[in-house]
Order: structure tokens, then sequence, then C-alpha cells
């Protein structure tokens, strides 16, 4: 019987810091769109508050539960978001908006599929490489399954449309192929022969090909596909070294668009300057610090595969969420985790972290 100890509150308290941020600044960033467009400034924010609250006890469920008791339905648990992802894409159950059918009604909230099927392929891949660990360096029997399963996984989602959304699972399924034994000649062949298929994906829809030239040259079209980043970068200059103060943004009076969900990193730039960015990638870099840290010291394979991966799915969004806000990578829809507004988000990454801290509590060390 294995010996639990206390969970890995380092881990913990960062996650705790970013989701009180996250609430405050989906306040500060919606309360002027929610006055005017929903006669309630606490609109955004209740309904966040709601989300965060659900997500603590996705939390809590997953800390108590064993980790290793999850491994045997992890197929069932792909299976079933795999068939979500199917079944938003059908007219009148799939909710479309802003040219995109993401998202499922539930009555009450709207659910977005592909937020869940994140963490379901990292279950089902850590299973995976955990039983099949020997034969991982033969491409054939080891790499090209999850490579199949992903092709599927992308192309749907990328018919939804979620470019962002399809890159991020696709580059966690890179790096967990990696850590679990993959060759890197292997992954690498994969890559370039993605590239093709990469180009146009970006350049083969005219929507997807004016966010690129805008990520080259913003200014060429500025009210129109260039907007976007612009009005990120007027807000993340203004806020200079500490912001302008939290709650004063202007940007966020209708001139930056996806405030509190996409480009919520803008507003805390604006508001609170370049010494609030920091601090909160500050605390992004402990929560990945200390995911990889579990990963390395987990008591089995299957909860190094599982720890790296939930890590590797939290810091890739982090990663390309900063990177479009700041105008390093080009526009692509997808939220800060524990920050954006949206409880699809939310909801799946504290469950998480939830069986990070589960598997802290056998770590060796």
């Amino acid at each position: 019987m294995r010996r639990a100890k206390s969970p890995d509150f380092v881990l913990f308290l960062a996650m705790v810091m970013l989701l009180g941020i996250g609430i405050v600044m989906v306040f500060s960033s919606s309360a002027v769109d929610a006055s005017v467009n929903y006669g309630d400034k606490y609109y955004f924010l209740k309904r966040q508050a709601l989300w965060a609250l659900i997500g603590l006890g996705a939390l809590l469920v997953a800390m108590k539960v064993d980790y290793w008791r999850i491994q045997p339905y992890t197929k069932a648990i792909f299976l079933i978001s795999l068939l979500l992802l199917v079944v938003v894409l059908i007219p009148g159950v799939g909710i479309t908006a802003h040219g995109a059918r993401r998202w499922i009604d539930l009555g009450v909230v709207s659910f977005q599929p592909s937020e869940l099927m994140k963490l379901a392929f990292v279950l089902y891949l850590a299973n995976y490489l955990d039983r099949r660990q020997r034969i991982m360096g033969s491409f054939s029997r080891g790499v090209l399954p999850p490579l199949i399963l992903l092709g599927i996984v992308f192309a749907l989602i990328l018919v939804e449309p979620d470019l962002g959304t399809a890159v991020a699972i696709a580059g966690m399924v890179f790096v967990m192929l990696f850590v679990g034994g993959a060759k890197v000649l292997h992954l690498f062949m994969v890559g370039l022969a993605s590239l093709p298929a990469g180009a146009w994906m970006v350049l083969g829809e005219e929507y997807r090909r004016e966010r690129f030239f805008a990520f080259l040259n913003p200014w060429a079209d500025r009210l129109g596909s260039g907007f976007h980043i612009i009005q990120a970068l007027y807000a993340l200059g203004s806020g200079r070294l500490f912001g302008v103060g939290l709650g004063q943004s202007r940007q966020k009076l209708f001139y930056l668009p996806e405030r509190h969900t996409d480009f919520i990193f803008a507003i805390i730039g604006e508001e609170l300057g370049f010494v609030g960015c920091i601090f909160v990638l500050s605390l992004f870099f402990i929560l990945a610090w200390r995911g990889y840290r579990i990963a390395v010291s987990a008591p089995d394979t299957f909860g190094c595969f599982l720890a790296a991966g939930i890590t590797t799915m939290i810091t890739l969004q982090v990663i390309i969420n900063v990177g479009v806000v700041t105008s390093l990578l080009p526009i692509t829809g997808i939220t800060l985790p524990l920050i954006s507004f949206g409880g699809s988000s939310l909801v799946p990454t504290m469950a998480g972290i939830g069986i990070l801290m589960n598997i802290s509590r056998y770590t060796k060390s």
C-alpha cells in the first residue's frame, strides 16, 4: 500500500494566486461591457466565481481520488471527449459564435468540448505510454497510433474552427511522446512532413491568411485584421512599469476586443504594468516548475507521464496566449489558463492541477 503525504503546497498556492488574480481581472476588464450589454456589471464576475467554485470541487475530487485509479477509465474518458467533438459540429446542437461552432449549450452555461479533450488526451496518452514503453522506439507500433488519434482530434477541432487549441494539443502530444521514449528523429520527421499542411492551414483560409500578415505588419490594416494586436500593444505600452491602476484601463472601454477572455493579459499589462505581468508569469513559472518536478519524482511511469502532460498542457497554453497578446505569435483564439473568463477552460485546468497535487502526495522526494 502506498503511503501518502501532504500535497504540494507551493503548487496549490501558485494556483490559488493565479485564480484570485483571474477573478479580479475578469471583473475589472468586463464590468463596463457587462453593465452596457447585460445591465449588470457583475454579470461575468458572478459566472467566473461560480466556475471557480466548480473548479475547486473538481480539484478536491481529483486530489483525493488516487491517480492510478483513473488509469482503467482513460480510454472511456477519451472516447467520450471525442464524441463530444463530433456532437458540437452538429447544426442545432453546437452554438455558433464569431463564425465558429465550438460550444454546446447546457442551458445555464455553454461548454467547449475541445477544452475537455486537452485533459482527456493527456490521460489517454499517459496510460498508452505507460503500457507501451518498450515499443516506443518503433515508429509504426509505438508512435504512429497516437499520431493517428491526434490527426482525428486535430481535424475535428480545426473544422470548428479552433486552430489555437488544435496546435496546443499537437504540441502537448509531441512533448509527451518525447518524454515517453519516442525517437527524436521520428518526431522531427513527422514535424517536417507536417510543414506543408501547416502552411496550408495558415494560408488556405482568408481570415487566417489575414491574421498571419497582420502579425507580420499589423499597421498595414490597422482598422481591420491588425486591430486586435494594435489595441493589445497600446494597452501593454500604456501600462509602462507599474500600470495605470487597477480598474483604470482605457482599452477595456470597447477598444480592445476579447478583453476578458483571449486578451486579458493585455489588460493586466495596462492596469498592473510590467511588474504585474512579470508577477503573473512568475506564478506560471512556479506552477510549471512544480509540475515537472512532480513528474520527475513520481513513483511510477503513469504518474510521470500524467504529470508531465498536464504541466505541458498548461504551459503551452500560457506560451501561446502571451505570445499572441505580445505580437510574438499570429493571433489565434486561446485563453490564458486560470485567468481568462470561461469555465470550459478553468474547470479542466483545475481538475488537472488536482491530479498533479494527488501525484505529489506519492512522490519520492
